[in-house]
Parts: C-alpha cells; sequence; structure tokens
C-alpha cells in the first residue's frame, strides 16, 4: 500500500534494525486519514471471505480493525491485556509474548462475542514473530470459529512471524514488508505475490 510505505519512508524512525518507531501515526497519535485508506484495503482484500467479525489486540490494532469493521460492516472485538472488573468469567485466553516490549501477556476475548461458524478477520498492526497473531488466531480457534485471514499494517519479514503464520495455512496480507532496517534505513520487500517474479 503506497500510502502507508510513504508515511512509513517520511515519519517512520528506525531505532535499532530489529525496531521502527512509527507513533507519530499508527500507535500513540493515529492519522484518521490513513487509518480509514488501511480499512478500505482491508476491506477490499478480504471482501470475498465471508468475514463476520474482525478480531484485533489492544491497542495499536483498534484504529484499523474499528476502520476495516466499518467497510465490511461487521462487529470488531479487542482482546484485553490488562484484567479488568467486568470481565471475569466465561473467557477465552492466550498468553502472547511482546519483543517490543520484552514481556508476556494473557490476552482474553469474552466467549459471548466470537461464536461457533465465525469468520474472523485477525488485524495488527505489527508483525514480527508472530506471537500476537498466533495468540488471536488460538483464541477464534478455541471458539470453535474460523480464521479467514490475517490483515498486518506493517510486516518485518525479515523476522520468522510471517513465515510461521503461513506455514500453518494462514492467509496473510501484509499492507508494507520491509525487508530491512539495516544502517538506520527502511528497505521494503516487494509485495507476497511478487515474490521471485522477475
Amino acid at each position: 500500500m503506497e500510502l502507508l510505505k510513504k508515511k512509513i519512508e517520511k515519519e517512520g524512525i528506525v531505532l535499532s534494525e530489529q525496531v521502527l518507531k512509527v507513533d507519530s501515526f499508527i500507535n500513540h497519535q493515529m492519522d484518521p486519514h490513513l487509518m480509514k485508506e488501511i480499512g478500505w484495503e482491508f476491506a477490499r482484500l478480504f471482501k470475498e471471505a465471508g468475514v463476520t467479525k474482525i478480531l484485533t489486540i489492544e491497542s495499536s490494532g483498534i484504529a484499523p480493525a474499528i476502520m476495516a469493521g466499518l467497510a465490511l460492516d461487521v462487529p470488531v472485538i479487542f482482546a484485553r491485556k490488562r484484567k479488568s472488573l467486568t470481565l471475569t468469567s466465561d473467557l477465552y485466553t492466550a498468553t502472547v509474548y511482546s519483543f517490543t516490549k520484552n514481556e508476556s501477556n494473557e490476552i482474553t476475548v469474552s466467549t459471548k462475542y466470537i461464536e461457533k461458524g465465525d469468520s474472523v478477520l485477525i488485524i495488527d498492526d505489527f508483525l514480527a514473530n508472530g506471537q500476537a497473531a498466533l495468540g488471536l488466531a488460538n483464541i477464534v480457534e478455541q471458539a470453535s470459529a474460523n480464521v479467514s485471514g490475517i490483515g498486518i499494517l506493517i510486516e518485518k519479514s525479515f523476522q520468522k512471524g510471517a513465515d510461521e503464520l503461513l506455514a500453518k495455512g494462514y492467509r496473510v496480507e501484509s499492507l508494507a514488508r520491509i525487508a530491512s532496517l539495516e544502517e538506520g534505513k527502511v528497505t521494503f520487500a516487494p509485495n507476497r505475490q511478487l515474490e521471485g517474479i522477475q
């Protein structure tokens, strides 16, 4: 997605060969126009997938998920990372390790929001080692629902997450794929469909 790539080039900050900071437009301050376009792009990509629900994880996935939910006209659910006084029983849970924060979180979703037979689109901001997406997919599968696809804003294709998800048979659509963050520079990878085409 060219709009997202241009935003990354203009405002993204490479902190190391592993970490890209995008908090000026995705995960602290958000660009509503960009989020709207991202939502419509996910809706275009998954319009034939029979999506009945969208699932994301708090908090950076919520804005793009809401916009995709609006475009697809389906409800959006977000997995909580923190304990809630109102969310105490009848929960699906999974443990997710965050590479960026170097910590594990138990994520939870109420059992009443994902039902058997639902076709669930998972959306997240980053794909690195794939732990968040795998945790969300595990929750969908606990509900005897189907993962209709995984939509990612930014994939670090030099890390193993995408390969693991693809190996498990999930459809992964990443709007911007990064091949390298070496020497303080963002180098994009081709769209997955274009890989291997000379």
